[in-house]
């Protein structure tokens, strides 16, 4: 008897599944061996190796439950009618090779984007798949490669899937009734058990398979099948804080939250908004300063000399010399969304998905435009791409932005790339636009992005570029038009009333084995202006501290519900924060001492010196004030308490 007729005989109308569950966990424990290998280093350095195979195996047979799950049910339980049999068996097949080619094609493209995020496919790929123009442009240019090869073994896994389910469904013998009646229990049992794959009083999770402070190592342990489908799953609760971290009763959250701003209760005076309180000027000037934010793409100090990086910047390093430099600033997250939310609203990272996205923030949520619109100011947002992109276009019109300005407006840009016109053509049209304003005071966010990749930059600008990488020479040709920018307002009339905020919204690729990886989130921030005296800035501080430090310099007191701080009214003593949120992990750093709070688990306390993490005891009242600014930005989105009052 042949080895398919003694496999059918024995499993019967569960020979489908089975072999679906051979075929699965060969070919994911196949890729985890091969990533392991690419990863020696980083899985030797943690002892990873059992415990990433065990929780694969593990984590394996979990998926491949829920995908069994009705097919086991059905083969079981269904009438043994020919007609209903054979359809139920075509369906069967095609069901299990579809999700077959699912698993190799999500394998497939892990490489890449551990390159790029450093983590196995989750949220941000999911995220990604609303914008097929720009990605899919990025990936033909990038990694054509990579993508041929996910779509050919794509098809042939699905093929040979399909095939040999087709066979066996062809020569299949089934069971009796009474014998698989009998068999469902047991079936069941098993298939339950192994969806839920925990005796605990929760089921496993991404979680269950941490090990060690490697994020990426641990991350090895689960599918990118089951990684991408868990954050898909959890977009809705990553948003309630409450829901992954430590609680804490609600009152208490606010008074450290409010302790932690260094005013006292009796300096908020709105009930409903329990951040709402009054901010000083430095001085008060008859008008009010012009804001101007340059939000520089994927500008981390790893490009900037001064900042200890490559020398690729010559003009950020020449202008940090003629403003406010702040050389220990840190992003609060690694994606745009997040920067644009921490330089424009001030609000704090949160392990959701950033406001601009979320629905209860698009509109009457806070916005630096939203406060200028009470000065009488215009708003703009330039851009040089699709500004539906990460919805922002409709956050910022929702939300105290008067006008959008986007790829659709430049008539004639010297060059377009895959993400939008050139870094010339927007700052080109930001300048035109400023000065059109004439007397009218204003606000804009300009945001670049030919440093975006695949990095599509003009050739014949930046010196020696054959000599540079293409990310090289894109940081240098962005550095390029940010230099011409700056020399092209100091010409204007709007110089001498205004301020420019030139920042970092994330760091090119945020990786590394610590928990949070500190070191990939180190920006550049520089403050220029007519009238400002140029220093450094050495103390530790956050991305979403710019905005009211740019209050405290506009020349008008003002009132806000940010819990950022005035980094230039600070008193000596304080060491400066930086509030971090790294996937599902959030981190609050003061001084050189971080607290890092875990999904499910409790609080964890470093050292940073080095660039590196060093564990240490466990203060608890700076872990109690760490959790509390955890949990707050999603009280607060919530409850909607991150607005001005009404009128």
């Amino acid at each position: 008897m042949r080895l398919g007729d003694t496999f059918i005989r024995r499993f019967g109308p569960l020979a489908p599944t089975v072999f679906f569950l051979m075929e699965s966990l060969l070919v994911l424990s196949l890729f985890r061996i091969g990533f392991m290998i690419w990863l020696w280093p980083r899985v030797s350095a943690v002892d990873g190796l059992w415990p990433v195979l065990g929780y694969g195996l593990r984590f394996d047979f979990l998926l491949i439950c829920f995908v069994v799950a009705i097919p086991v049910v059905l083969s079981l339980l269904l009438p043994a009618i020919p007609l209903l049999q054979r359809v139920f068996r075509r369906g069967e097949a095609l069901w299990l090779s579809f999700w077959f080619g699912v698993f190799v094609y999500m394998e497939t493209a892990t490489p890449s984007y551990i390159n790029q995020y450093d983590s196995r496919p989750g949220r941000i790929f999911y995220e990604y798949l609303n914008h097929p123009k720009e990605v899919f442009g990025t990936l033909w240019a990038d990694y054509k490669l990579q993508l041929l090869l996910g779509v050919v073994l794509l098809f042939l896994a699905v093929g040979f899937s399909l095939r040999s389910l087709l066979h066996l469904d062809k020569n299949l013998v089934s069971w009796r009734l009474h014998w698989r009646l009998l068999a469902f229990p047991l079936c069941a049992l098993v298939v339950f058990s192994g969806a839920r794959s925990s005796l605990d009083h929760r089921p496993a999770n991404i979680s269950t398979a941490a090990f060690s402070n490697d994020q990426l190592v641990n991350r090895l342990g689960v599918s990118s099948t089951y990684s991408l489908f868990y954050a898909i799953s959890n977009i809705s609760n990553e948003g309630r804080a409450d829901r992954i971290y430590q609680k804490m009763p609600t009152d208490r959250m606010i008074q450290l939250v409010r302790r932690s701003m260094g005013l006292s209760d009796k300096d908020f005076p709105v009930a409903d908004i329990p951040t709402y309180h009054k901010q000083k000027s430095a001085k008060n000037l008859p008008r009010p300063r012009n804001i101007v934010i340059v939000l520089e793409e994927s500008l981390g100090a790893d490009f900037v000399g001064s900042l200890g990086g490559k020398p690729w910047t010559p003009q950020l390093d020449q202008l940090r010399k003629q403003g406010i430099w702040f050389e220990n600033l840190y992003a609060t997250g690694t994606r745009s969304v997040r920067g644009i939310e921490a330089v424009t609203t001030g609000f704090l990272p949160s392990p959701g998905r950033s406001v601009v996205k979320l629905g209860l923030s698009q509109q009457h949520f806070f916005t630096l435009a939203q406060l200028f619109k009470e000065w009488g100011y215009k708003s703009r947002f330039i851009y040089g791409g699709e500004s539906h992109f990460d919805n922002m276009r409709g956050f910022f019109l929702g939300n105290g932005f008067d006008q959008v300005v986007d790829e659709n407006d430049y008539s004639a840009p010297t060059f377009r790339g895959t993400w939008g016109v050139s870094d010339e053509d927007l700052f080109a049209r930001a300048d035109q636009e400023f000065r059109k304003m004439g007397d009218q005071p204003f606000f804009a966010l300009v945001f670049t992005s030919s440093n975006h990749p695949p990095f599509d930059i003009p050739t014949g600008i930046v010196k020696n570029e054959q000599d540079h990488s293409v990310l090289e020479n894109a940081v240098r040709y962005s550095d390029y038009a940010l230099g011409n920018f700056i020399e092209r307002a100091r010409q204007s009339s709007y110089w001498q009333n205004t301020l420019f905020l030139v920042v970092a919204d994330h760091v090119d690729k945020v990786y590394g084995q610590a928990l949070v990886p500190i070191n990939k989130f180190h920006i550049p921030a520089l403050i220029l202006g007519a009238d400002v005296t140029p220093f450094v800035y050495t103390r530790l501080a956050s991305q979403s501290d710019l905005p009211p430090t740019l209050l405290g310099l506009s020349g008008r007191p003002t009132k806000h519900p940010m819990i950022g701080r005035d980094l230039l009214q600070l008193p000596a003593n304080d060491p400066g924060r930086a509030v971090m949120q790294f996937g599902l992990n959030h981190a609050v750093m003061v001084g050189d001492q971080v607290i890092i709070q875990q999904p499910h688990l409790p609080p964890v306390q470093f050292r940073y010196a080095e660039g590196k993490l060093q564990p240490t005891e466990l203060d608890s009242a700076f872990a109690e004030q760490a959790k509390a600014l955890a949990l707050w930005p999603s009280y607060a989105y919530f409850n909607r308490q991150y607005r001005l009052p009404a009128k």
